[in-house]
């Protein structure tokens, strides 16, 4: 009796390699990759920023040709041979067999077209049929993916959206044409806790449903938990290990992942050693920000008292929308409060004029979230970190270049790199970069906008490092404004929840985190990934029950 054939695997990668050209000379992205992946299964591709990730996701498409990629190896979609196929057949790939999910919605939908004008687009250029059929295709779709009321809000733009629903447009573009395999690359890295949650269970959901197979593109080990079967963990390209996602998290063979994941933050991790209570630096009483004007004002930040102490941090958490930024930027008076009073040094600075503010200027910094747009591409970072010393008036060249290196030393890079540019750094190294700025000028408080969302774990776990050695050095007091609390539960002595411009909750870590008042704090610990997967799958089923209770009570009303 002859043995049964086995079914050929969705996805069959072998020996892929990947090289760009790079100034000239050769880089390899992909060394010699192999993997499988069969019909209705998930699997997350997870490793450091420039492991390859990306560089994969793309090969599976197809994206590589005609970028001067080298490409060799096999990649094998649904049947397809990605480098020999034609163009109908690569047609027939990307939207029909696999669609993929970009990290950033705004770079992938047009902003002067209406959302669905765009999936109904994407849905004619493979399906085919009418232009009424493919609006009915795109409502169907965006309803399906959980966007309200989904005949009128196809009818919108991207910009009317929030993150969190523009990542759900782009997965029901993908979804158009019902796809074999979905490949969604770090589909949550900018998004809130909750709304990652929704993102992820929405994702479970549409396997479930539906059989799609899922490729998971992330930095985020508890992402990877939460949504998949198996792991490969890459790293310089390579694979260096593959497993079942239980047994690779929970016992991982490799010294390299374990590193991985020990520099993961975890909700029950260890805490901050308690530091002296230091000068009073900060008092901020019953801070209030509008913006617009007359009848049409929209109120930020509603009411806001706080304090920092110098060698204290601050962590400052909540959702996009919460008014954290604003709030932020008031405290070192980026943005002039339109209430309240702002008091540095026992000094009141809230109404102060800018002229009046130049002597307080240099002791109240702020660190912003994306070092690529707080950088002048067109300036060396050296120059970007003179700055602050060339305001406070020096003028001796020599001087200036010597502090900027001592700077790039002891944020931990080359002090020879004063005539590089940003983008000969990566996004951790920049991030450094934007720290010796905020440093140069000899700051006592520093705000830091979102420091390492987007940063890959062991490169957060570095720049939260040097934030705690710096601040311990030279007592300087933090505000930490972020939205992944395992991280500001690391780096935090005191915790502020904030919501619709008010916080909502304030104390130290143990009490914020071990005994959440109110239900807003928990909703969001609750929403934080796991690193376990039983847990992860018992909190989905739970949300899931939460949600179906609340459309009941909708439908009842």
């Amino acid at each position: 009796m002859t043995a049964p054939e086995t079914e050929a695997p969705l996805v069959d990668v072998r020996d892929l390699s990947v090289s760009f050209d790079r100034d000239g000379d050769p880089v390899r992205a992909v060394d010699g990759l192999s993997l499988t992946l069969a019909e209705g299964r998930a699997l997350a591709l997870v490793g450091e920023s420039g492991s390859g990730k990306s560089t994969v996701a793309g090969a599976l498409l197809g994206l590589h040709r005609g970028t001067g990629a080298r490409v060799t190896g096999t990649v094998r979609v649904g049947g397809v041979d990605v480098a020999t196929a034609g163009p109908a057949d690569l047609r027939r790939l990307r939207g029909g067999i696999a669609a993929m999910v970009f990290q950033d919605p705004l770079s992938s939908l047009d902003p002067y077209y209406a959302v669905g004008d765009q999936i109904a687009e994407v849905y004619r250029i493979h399906a085919g049929g009418t232009r009424k059929a493919a609006r009915a295709r795109a409502v169907d779709v965006l309803d399906r993916v959980g966007i309200p009321d989904a005949a009128r809000r196809s009818r919108s733009r991207p910009h009317e959206f929030s993150g969190g629903m523009r990542q759900r447009a782009l997965i029901a573009m993908a979804l158009a044409c019902e796809p074999r395999l979905l490949v969604a690359d770090e589909p949550t890295t900018a998004l809130d806790v909750t709304v990652q949650a929704q993102i992820l269970d929405l994702l479970h959901e549409l396997r479930r449903e539906t059989g799609t197979a899922l490729l998971l593109v992330t930095h985020d080990v508890g992402v990877a938990a939460e949504s998949a079967d198996e792991v490969l963990v890459m790293r310089d390209g390579r694979e260096v290990e593959r497993g079942p996602v239980a047994g690779l998290l929970g016992a991982p063979s490799e010294p390299y992942t374990r590193r991985l994941l020990s520099a993961v933050p975890r909700l029950d991790g260890p805490v901050r050693a308690p530091s002296e209570e230091g000068e009073m630096l900060l008092e901020a009483v019953g801070l209030r920000r509008e913006f617009g004007r007359g009848g049409r004002t929209v109120t930020a930040v509603d009411d806001v008292s706080l304090t920092v102490r110098a060698g204290e941090t601050l962590g400052l958490v909540g959702e996009s929308g919460s008014g954290k930024t604003t709030l932020g930027r008031m405290l070192v008076r980026l943005l002039d409060p339109t209430g309240g009073r702002l008091r540095y040094g026992g000094v009141e600075i809230g109404a102060l004029s800018e002229r009046e503010l130049r002597p307080y200027r240099r002791e109240l910094q702020m660190v912003f979230q994306d070092p690529v747009a707080s950088l002048n591409p067109r300036r060396s970072v050296g120059e970007s970190i003179a700055d602050p010393l060339r305001t406070a008036g020096e003028r001796d060249e020599k001087r200036i270049r010597d502090r900027v290196g001592e700077l790039l030393d002891r944020v931990g890079l080359d002090p020879d790199r004063y005539e590089a540019y940003p983008h000969e750094f990566s996004g951790g190294q920049r991030q450094r970069v934007g720290i010796a700025r905020a440093l140069a000028a000899e700051p006592r408080l520093i705000v830091c906008d979102e420091p390492v969302s987007a940063l890959d774990v062991t490169t957060q776990a570095q720049v939260t490092a040097l934030l705690a050695e710096l601040q311990a050095e030279l007592g300087l007091g933090l505000v930490f404004i972020a939205h992944d609390l395992a991280v500001v539960r690391q780096v935090s002595d005191r915790v502020a929840v904030m919501r619709g411009g008010r916080i909502v909750e304030q104390g130290t870590v143990e009490e914020v985190y071990g005994t959440p008042r109110d239900p807003y704090t928990r909703q969001l610990l609750a929403a934080v990934p796991s690193l376990d997967p039983a847990l992860a799958a018992a909190r989905r089923e739970r949300r899931g029950e939460q949600r179906a209770e609340r459309d009941g009570e909708l439908a009842v009303a």
